[in-house]
């Protein structure tokens, strides 16, 4: 009769013979060279096709490449991974696709849509360093002046922020139009980035180059740079939302809205950014026609504006118009300067303070706005009572 011992060591063999089968033609040579895309942990982006399927990757290295045109780059690595850039992606031209519209009546027509975005970062719990590498759009060759208003088809947004995490130390160069679109869906910090769309002031054929254009909530600007022809900063909408320490130059400022129907901003905190030589300062545009919308709770902290050419600060509910017929569907409350001195000072031809509103309420908080120059101010606040301050 077998002894037990004999026993047992019949039964660890057996169990070794089953939990490790043979392997079959090609793994292992799968396994040696690391081809196995959902057991690998680095993961190296040097093409469009490397960059397919990153979902077992935990970190991610993204070295210098060049994408094609009509091509484009979506990153989705599992959750929690590290994606580093350590070379400059640069973008070939792209002409966008052929749309082809079958109307209700039977009549068909065809339009040249803007294939964007080019490049998408959709990772949860995200760290993302572009090691102060370059994603390059190569704008220059879009531009025309006339941004997607007209011209030629421009891809926009050029770069997406989705998932949420941290990403930081980039330059977006010469996006052909909108630069970063962010749609986070969690906590997230966007810091050290730069938008560098310069170039677009030659011969002023840069347009519609929004540096950070936002629809999220929980999301922290910090210490980012822009230089364009729109918008530094624009918020669609959301919640939650600091931005803080930025630079922008040549812009639109930094603006909430415009806000459509259906759209709501609450509890914003803009403080302590610069904002040099350009056409606004600070803005909240509400569409005139906007419905069930709303602007709630923000506060402007330690702002410096100079040299601004057309409204240092502008709130008004007749968007597109900077001061025409409010609507009244989609109120604002709660706007605040407060915290420290918001300094704004414009040109010999331009307003300091223009409040156009048609649904405005509440007592808003001004004692910490100081603007000089121009031709002075413009308040119609409706049921808005503007308390302190110099303008």
């Amino acid at each position: 009769m077998p002894s037990i011992t004999s026993l047992i060591r019949f039964a660890a063999l057996l169990t070794a013979a089953v939990a490790v089968p043979t392997p079959v033609d090609g793994e292992l040579l799968e396994r040696a060279t690391g081809t196995d895309t959902a057991k690998r942990t680095t993961c190296t982006v040097n093409s469009v096709a490397s960059a397919a399927d990153l979902s077992g990757c935990s970190a991610v290295i993204i070295t210098a490449f060049t994408v094609p045109a009509g091509d484009t780059i979506t990153l989705a690595a599992a959750s929690g991974a590290t994606i580093t850039q350590t070379g400059d992606i640069t973008f070939a031209k792209t002409t966008g696709r052929l749309i082809i519209i079958v109307a209700h009546t039977g009549s068909i027509s065809y339009m040249l849509a803007a294939a964007g975005p080019l490049i998408t970062f959709d990772t949860d719990n995200v760290v993302y360093n572009g090691g102060d590498h370059n994603i390059n759009g190569n704008g220059a060759d879009y531009w025309d002046g006339q941004g997607t208003d007209g011209g030629s088809t421009k891809p926009h947004p050029f770069v997406k922020f989705k998932g949420y995490g941290t990403f930081e130390d980039v330059t977006i160069l010469n996006s052909p139009a909108q630069a970063i679109s962010v749609g986070t869906t969690g906590t997230t910090v966007i810091q050290g980035i730069t938008v560098n769309n310069a170039a677009g002031n030659t011969d002023s054929l840069g347009a519609n180059t929004d540096g950070f254009d936002i629809s999220a909530s929980d999301v922290t600007l910090s210490k980012n740079v822009v230089t364009n022809q729109d918008d530094c900063v624009a918020i669609n909408s959301g919640s939650s939302i600091v931005i803080e320490d930025m630079t922008c130059t040549g812009s639109h400022g930094i603006s909430i809205g415009s806000i459509a129907s259906d759209k709501t901003v609450s509890g914003v905190k803009i403080a302590r950014n610069t904002i040099t030589g350009g056409l606004y300062g600070l803005r909240i545009k509400v569409d005139s026609d906007a419905t069930d919308a709303s602007v709630s709770d923000i506060t402007y902290e330690a702002n410096i504006l100079s040299g601004i050419t057309e409204y240092g600060v502008l709130i008004t509910q007749s968007y597109p118009d900077n001061d025409g017929t409010p609507g009244t569907g989609a109120p604002i409350t709660d706007v605040n300067f407060t915290g420290g001195t918001t300094t704004v000072s414009v040109g010999s031809s331009a307003y300091t303070l223009v409040i156009d509103c048609g649904a405005c309420s509440g007592t808003w908080d001004f004692s910490d706005l100081d603007a000089t120059g121009g031709k002075g101010h413009i308040i119609a606040s409706n049921k808005a009572v503007i308390s302190g301050g110099t303008y």
